[in-house]
């Protein structure tokens, strides 16, 4: 009698079964090189007869035959230490693992950032008093990827020429000030630009 240990990496997604014919104490390593494999399920697998010595290896390292994202899996949780079985559908356990990912991918952006600023927190950096205050705060900006910005109104006359069929029965009380106030609107292509309000002031009509 067999036991498989199912495992999923947190670098690629890969999922690794290995498949031992005592207890399983050591954790595999995937293919692509990375260490961080969390185990989710253990199986008990009939062994047959007819199997070979290949087949009967000790530990195998192979892929699913099948992929179901609503398939339950449980895996190890330890949390302030205390240790609990969770059974999620692989799907959500593709999610834990992309959001572990970019933790991890944020934490290593952040601890560079740290270390940059412990660099320049010396008598040699930002405590030299020939450094400027505005040098150690565009220091910062740089290491951090930050862009100071401040935010301005800006009010502007725009000129605009519209063309529209009116209905002959609405030409007389036709009032081309409320008719753009009600029909135009502004928009910006800028991200970083809001459009509050715009208000139409004057309009003279050609007929």
């Amino acid at each position: 009698m067999f036991k498989s240990y199912w495992y999923v990496c947190t670098n690629c997604d890969a999922s690794i079964e290995v498949v031992s014919k005592g207890i399983h104490f050591q954790d595999p390593t995937c293919n692509c090189n990375d260490s961080a494999v969390v185990w989710c399920q253990t199986d008990v697998v009939e062994s047959s007869t007819n199997q070979t010595k290949e087949e009967q290896m000790e530990t195998t390292n192979t892929a699913p035959y099948s992929y179901d994202a609503n398939t339950l899996v449980t895996y190890k949780s330890i949390n302030n230490g205390e240790v609990t079985y969770p059974t999620i559908k692989v799907n959500e356990l593709e999610i834990h693992l992309d959001s572990y990912r970019r933790l991890q991918d944020q934490l290593a952006i952040s601890n560079g950032q740290i270390s940059k600023i412990l660099d320049n927190l010396s008598a040699d950096g930002w405590y030299n008093p020939n450094y400027e205050k505005s040098e150690v705060l565009n220091d910062l900006c740089e290491i951090l990827g930050h862009e100071p910005k401040q935010t301005v109104t800006i009010t502007a006359t725009v000129n605009v020429e519209v063309s529209y069929d009116i209905p002959l029965e609405e030409v007389e009380d036709f009032d081309a000030r409320y008719f753009l106030q009600d029909n135009l609107t502004v928009d910006s292509w800028h991200g970083d630009v809001i459009i509050e309000s715009f208000d139409v002031e004057d309009a003279d009509v050609n007929y």
